[in-house]
């Protein structure tokens, strides 16, 4: 039984954030979910693509953001509703059709979905997708619980129907991967029926061409929506204020923010001292609403993350306001109160608010604090990143890096976003000397293969996995190809967008429903580009290394290697060995052999240690996924594989 589905009106759950956002949408009556996998998103779209049969819904695992968004504004313009979801640096990626979105409105109601990742806790960002709103000129709303989180959503889809514009609702890890206690509502009636109307006049907004031209008029609507918002937000049940009639010091909140917030003047207990103003209306800001609470104190503290989005805004508004409300105090990050990197927690609210009222506060005793808690921390094992037992992207980068020290030619790698980013680590032998956004490594390498007329002889590979390929490397293959650019694309294909959870993607022959798709072929793609292209089992170390050998000698243009091996992890291998692996202890002479101990010093496979009482390597047959590689890397056979008959 599936609690979002079934769950009645006026019963109360224990709701992940991005389920309480998923029951909000159904609540509001969505048709149409379409988004890209990634940390902290992904649950969302999960949860719709599992009853979506139950409830009459089109789920989608897109291409990419981009084409998500897409997707779900085409539903939006043939009067449905919609929501697009968007992993933290999802927006960036559809920012461009965002841009003519805000401009040509909506139709259906239309919510879009970012999350956020503070403290960059599963990204190598923490980007703020909430200039975008401002920068785009949409609404901007941000739930500040789990409750909010469902309710919001279905609001966000009532509002964005009733103002024809695209409306944007942050979540961050911490409110999207955390649980609280939810009430459901209402589930409606399922049955909406799609028609795109474009036969009428120009401006129709209901019955025209869907544009954002002619730009002037456009631009001109698009600004009084925004002021319709306004309106909206003043009266919005998701702002409110919690504390005395006249605060010593109010506190402006939003997100999960207003958690830790709630917590530390609870820890303080100055709750008769402390006002918060909790906004889940957050661009534009409600100005009656924060003028009202801005005239009760002269101190305001501003807790947000990352960075100080909010706080400049107030700051404006404020100015403005002066010779309604005075000269305020208004404080956060910009005067160091709290930073403006990394997400919040309540000992940083408590720091903060400690500091402005005066309060001599001690989270833990100090002996404490410089002693067992040291101890504790300095005295846990270090663990490092790195990749799981049996990964196919470990044999790839340990084909690659000794190909490139035997061409002796001063080669490197372009680095990609996905498992294999660990490539930039120890434990994926530093292969990657570049690393950006998502496709970025063919587009860079594009660029540093066109350098020979300036005197630069060293050869460039790019990674990207097979989920990326499809997202983003191709247009820089095109452009490669297209260019003549003498590069070296390596795709790691490991049979699905592994780092998220094994969503599906166009290379694979199901789609987010679990429905039949059609399967598109990363080989023949490539070919049909012009690249020279060749497939490959990481696992065959010899033939890995004759190919990339091979491409290094061909100097001029684009050639592909596929690397092809599915994920240890996916649910079809997980469990199931290749191989029983031991060592022989009588053969392994570990530190006193030539290689000292290459094995587990630099191939580190977790399936593998280091046995210092009998001075040998040791499998370690609890997490050992019997990929076999080890055998192929020990110089003196110490490691054998027998081939397991399933």
């Amino acid at each position: 039984m599936n609690i979002l589905s079934t769950g009645e009106k006026g019963s109360r759950h224990l709701l992940m954030g991005n389920e309480a956002i998923a029951r909000g949408a159904l609540e509001g009556g969505i048709s149409v979910a379409a988004g890209y996998p990634g940390t902290p998103s992904s649950e969302i779209i999960e949860s719709l693509a599992k009853i979506s049969k139950d409830h009459h819904l089109y789920v989608e695992w897109s291409t990419n953001e981009k084409v998500a968004m897409e997707v779900a504004a085409a539903a939006s313009f043939a009067r449905l509703r919609s929501i697009c979801v968007l992993k933290q640096n999802g927006l960036n990626v559809a920012s461009d059709f965002l841009l003519h979105l805000a401009g040509s409105g909506v139709r259906g109601g239309m919510v879009i979905i970012p999350c956020d990742d503070p403290g960059a806790l599963s990204s190598i960002n923490e980007g703020d997708t909430r200039h975008f709103a401002r920068l785009l000129e949409i609404p901007l709303l941000e739930p500040g619980d789990f409750q909010e989180a469902k309710d919001m959503t279905k609001w966000a889809l009532e509002l964005s129907e009733e103002l024809q514009t695209v409306i944007m609702m942050r979540s961050v890890t911490r409110l999207s991967h955390a649980s609280g206690s939810v009430v459901l509502g209402d589930l409606p009636e399922f049955g909406a029926k799609a028609e795109f109307r474009h036969e009428g006049f120009l401006l129709d907004p209901n019955e025209g061409i869907v544009s954002s031209a002619p730009v002037e008029i456009k631009h001109s609507q698009q600004q009084e929506k925004v002021k319709k918002a306004v309106e909206k937000f003043e009266t919005s049940p998701f702002n409110t204020y919690t504390g005395p009639e006249s605060p010593e010091l109010l506190v402006i909140t939003s997100s999960a923010c207003n958690l830790y917030s709630r917590e530390a003047i609870n820890i303080l207990d100055v709750k008769d001292r402390v006002g918060i103003l909790k906004l889940g209306t957050t661009w534009p800001l409600p100005e009656k609403l924060v003028a009202e609470h801005l005239k009760k104190c002269e101190k305001i503290l501003i807790v947000e993350e990352v960075i100080p989005f909010m706080e400049e805004n107030l700051k404006m508004l404020a100015q403005e306001l002066a010779p309604q409300i005075g000269q305020k105090t208004l404080m956060g990050k910009r005067d160091g109160y709290l930073p403006m990197v990394n997400e919040l927690n309540p000992d940083l609210v408590i720091n903060a608010i400690s500091k402005i009222l005066g309060i001599e506060y001690q989270a833990v005793p100090e002996e404490y604090a410089t002693g067992t808690l040291q101890k504790t921390f300095f005295g846990a094992p270090v663990r490092e990143w790195i990749f799981c037992p049996g990964c196919p992207h470990r044999a790839s980068y340990w084909s690659i890096n000794q190909v490139l020290k035997l061409d002796n030619n001063q080669g490197f790698v372009c680095g990609d976003i996905g498992c294999y980013t660990i490539g930039t680590l120890p434990s994926g032998f530093s292969t990657l000397k570049t690393l950006h956004s998502m496709g970025s490594g063919t587009g860079i390498a594009s660029g540093f293969g066109k350098l020979k007329p300036f005197g630069m002889k060293q050869p460039v590979l790019s990674v990207c996995g097979d989920s990326t390929f499809f997202h983003a490397a191709m247009p820089a293959l095109v452009n490669a190809v297209h260019n003549k650019s003498d590069i070296t694309m390596v795709v790691l294909d490991n049979s699905g967008t592994a780092m998220t959870g094994f969503q599906p993607h166009p290379g694979l022959e199901a789609n987010a429903e679990g429905n039949d798709a059609i399967k598109l072929d990363i080989k023949s793609v490539c070919e049909s580009m012009g690249a020279y292209v060749k497939e490959s089992d990481p696992f065959d170390l010899d033939n890995t290394r004759e190919v990339l050998f091979e491409m290094l000698e061909k100097k001029d243009g684009v050639k592909v290697l596929i690397l092809r091996q599915i994920c240890a992890l996916s649910p079809e291998k997980k469990g199931k060995k290749m191989f029983e692996m031991a060592v022989d202890e009588s053969r392994c002479k570990g530190e006193k052999c030539g290689c000292n101990r290459l094995c587990t010093r630099i191939f580190r496979c977790p399936g593998l240690f280091w046995n210092k009482e009998k001075g040998t390597s040791k499998i370690d047959e609890a997490i050992c996924a019997g990929c076999g590689i080890c055998s192929e890397i020990c110089p003196i056979g110490a490691i054998s594989k027998k081939e397991v008959t399933q």
